[in-house]
């Protein structure tokens, strides 16, 4: 069974790393011949030399280390641009554990963040004894509404939260499967797919070429859920990371690693409970 981690995985089969003290520090390689930005992402803010411009470095709030630079650039000249970063970027590394050591489980309470389809919702939760118990959408907040009141109020709220996120990832990762299938031309008829909560795997893929997503999952932009969706798809052909099987995904989706870029960046607060 093959899956899409939501850890700290590699972005591209091109890795590096260097040594800063007694650290070892590992980075992705994206080649590419234009630059791109993350609003998510710390860059080195220094203007880059002429040299230095055609490695772009970015830490991820991950974790994760990625080197943008040109589709010919020589591993010398990727290695040497990291190591004159090195202590920027351990720097970073640290800056961004610290931040994590803060994120807090979720108490369902109002004001809380909740995210659907990529957009970032308020959550607010309130007390109708004459209304029906019910989540719904809007005017930019998650509304929970209560008939009664329970004893252990933040467990019940979570528990109508996970329902409703179930229900439309149901209704969305349908959607998203047919409108993806198209361009997996290998995989004949309609592959079936289960729900499944979990904490470390977005999808998988058994070798009958059945699909598992996550149904946190919902919570990011459609583009990151197609290319979920589209990975498992290409395991269907290719079942284990090999180089057919990239090429196979850059096929159906040629800018796939930016895309997981984003959804490694999300993942933590997608999956905070």
């Amino acid at each position: 069974m093959k899956n899409i981690s939501a850890e700290i995985r590699t972005t591209t089969q091109e890795r590096g790393m260097f040594a800063y003290g007694e650290e070892i520090i590992h980075y992705d390689v994206i080649r590419k011949a234009a630059e791109s930005s993350s609003d998510n992402a710390v860059i080195n803010g220094r203007k880059p030399s002429k040299a230095s411009h055609k490695v772009i470095i970015k830490v991820h709030p991950d974790q994760r280390v990625v080197a943008t630079v040109p589709h010919d650039a020589t591993s010398e000249a990727i290695q040497n641009a990291m190591i004159k970063r090195a202590r920027w970027v351990w720097q970073s590394i640290k800056e961004f554990a610290s931040q994590n050591d803060y994120v807090l489980p979720r108490e369902y309470v109002s004001g809380e963040t909740q995210f659907y389809l990529g957009r970032r919702y308020v959550l607010k939760v309130l007390n109708q004894p004459d209304e029906v118990t019910t989540v719904k959408l809007l005017r930019g907040k998650l509304e929970v509404t209560l008939r009664n009141e329970h004893a252990n109020r933040s467990k019940y709220v979570k528990a109508l939260i996970d329902q409703w996120y179930l229900q439309h990832a149901k209704n969305v990762f349908h959607e998203r499967l047919q409108t993806v299938l198209p361009k997996a031309t290998w995989v004949e008829g309609i592959p079936s797919f289960r729900i499944m909560a979990m904490k470390k795997q977005w999808g998988s893929c058994s070798t009958k070429g059945s699909l598992m997503l996550n149904p946190h999952l919902v919570k990011a932009s459609k583009e990151c859920i197609d290319y979920v969706i589209l990975h498992e798809l290409c395991h269907i052909a290719e079942h284990n990371h090999s180089e057919k099987f990239w090429r196979l995904l850059t096929q159906v989706m040629p800018n796939w690693k930016e895309v997981k870029a984003k959804l490694d960046d999300m993942a933590e607060l997608y999956l905070n409970e």
